[in-house]
């Protein structure tokens, strides 16, 4: 889309697809980063405290933002994307546990759109990720992007 496209894009919420957040993903994602704390990796010492199961990583949580946008095709595109980059973010909150085996998905929508330079622009994205079937979001996120055209 046009930069007015995406200037107008402002506010629009779009739904990404389920993505099932597995026991394996989990694993793989404590070997990438060292956390292999039980709550994540062992099942049976995990069924002991109060979430009943594994639960994944926040941080796991958080790194699923580029996929729910790639998978999402309502998610607003500026058009000749040579590059993009994670800026940053300006608040992220986990507010409830992603249990082994669940499904999440995003609700978002961009918040703000700037040319920052020429043919360089930054754009913040508002998610919420839900837990299919729980009434409380696992988390929100104001995640900052930047673009090279």
């Amino acid at each position: 889309m046009t930069v007015d496209e995406m200037k107008a894009s402002i506010g629009k919420e779009t739904v990404s697809d389920w993505i099932e957040v597995s026991q394996d993903m989990i694993n793989k994602f404590a070997d990438a980063t060292g956390d292999h704390q039980f709550i994540h990796v062992d099942p049976e010492r995990a069924k002991l405290t109060p979430f009943g199961t594994t639960i994944a990583h926040g941080f796991l949580t958080l790194s699923l933002l580029p996929q729910m946008a790639a998978k999402n095709p309502d998610t607003p595109r500026l058009d000749g994307v040579k590059m993009a980059v994670n800026y940053g973010g300006n608040k992220v909150r986990f507010l409830a546990p992603v249990p082994s085996g669940s499904r999440v998905r995003g609700r978002s929508k961009v918040t703000e759109f700037e040319e920052k330079r020429p043919s360089q622009y930054q754009y913040t994205t508002e998610t919420t990720v839900e837990i299919e079937g729980a009434e409380k979001p696992a988390m929100i996120a104001e995640w900052i992007t930047q673009v090279f055209v």
